[in-house]
């Protein structure tokens, strides 16, 4: 079947005609690809940003949502396959777009091809990603965690009817975070490795951000940032600067 445009799943945030990098982004759970668009300003002129758009939001909210990382990882790889890997890519992923992005590397891998580095931001590592229960909670409790959270903005969490239309893709997202498991045996990449945690998270222990090493047998960094989950809303141009290094670090 022929995918329309919006049934794509890259979206390009910049106009850069040349590129000699492409950074790939994959939102949060309920973020959608517009979520990196302040990221334009802070790139370098020849950095080409993309972001991930899942099926349920966005110009995507007609398709119900894929309840899955790997279905997703599965979208998003086969698609930079065709259109954006004639540059080298960095993957930067938050929160539940960690291990998207993860599987997305491994789905290239499995191509011939890995990214340049590898960002994870705000999530457990694949081997302890699974085990939550917050998508199970009724939805009162599961939108007041959520907005507790920070992931709601403050305009939207007392719309009660945006509410409705939001929970089922939202617990969708939820439950593919934290139904994730790792396939048994995966090798390890060989790309570098930035592991970014919010100081104070509530979802994510700093003790288990190092694991993330494990999943690579390159350059590994792990980066403690103040801001708690949603460390990303502080100093957005230090986080862009040290994703799109090129250097080892």
């Amino acid at each position: 079947m022929v995918r329309t445009w919006e049934q794509r799943w890259l979206r390009s945030l910049t106009a850069v005609e040349r590129p000699g990098l492409s950074v790939v982004c994959f939102p949060h759970s309920g973020g959608s690809a517009g979520f990196f668009a302040e990221w334009a300003p802070a790139l370098p002129p020849a950095v080409r940003l993309l972001a991930v758009q899942y099926p349920g939001r966005g110009d995507r909210f007609r398709e119900p949502p894929v309840g899955d990382v790997r279905t997703m990882a599965a979208g998003a790889a086969a698609e930079l396959l065709e259109t954006a890997w004639e540059t080298p890519c960095v993957l930067f992923g938050h929160s539940l777009g960690a291990l998207v992005a993860y599987e997305t590397a491994l789905a290239l891998r499995e191509a011939g091809v890995e990214p340049l580095r590898l960002c994870v931001s705000s999530s457990p590592p694949p081997e302890l990603a699974a085990g939550g229960r917050t998508h199970l909670g009724a939805d009162e409790e599961f939108w007041t965690t959520l907005c507790e959270l920070g992931g709601i903005d403050a305009d939207i969490a007392g719309n009660t009817e945006l509410r409705s239309v939001l929970l089922p893709m939202l617990r969708s997202d939820v439950r593919a975070s934290e139904t994730y498991r790792p396939r048994p045996g995966t090798a390890p990449l060989s790309c570098a490795v930035r592991c970014y945690h919010g100081d104070g998270d509530p979802l994510v222990e700093e003790a288990t951000q190092p694991e993330w090493a494990r999943v690579t047998t390159g350059d590994f960094a792990l980066r403690v940032r103040p801001g708690g989950h949603f460390h990303l809303r502080q100093d957005l141009a230090g986080l862009v600067a040290d994703t799109v290094q090129v250097t080892p670090v």
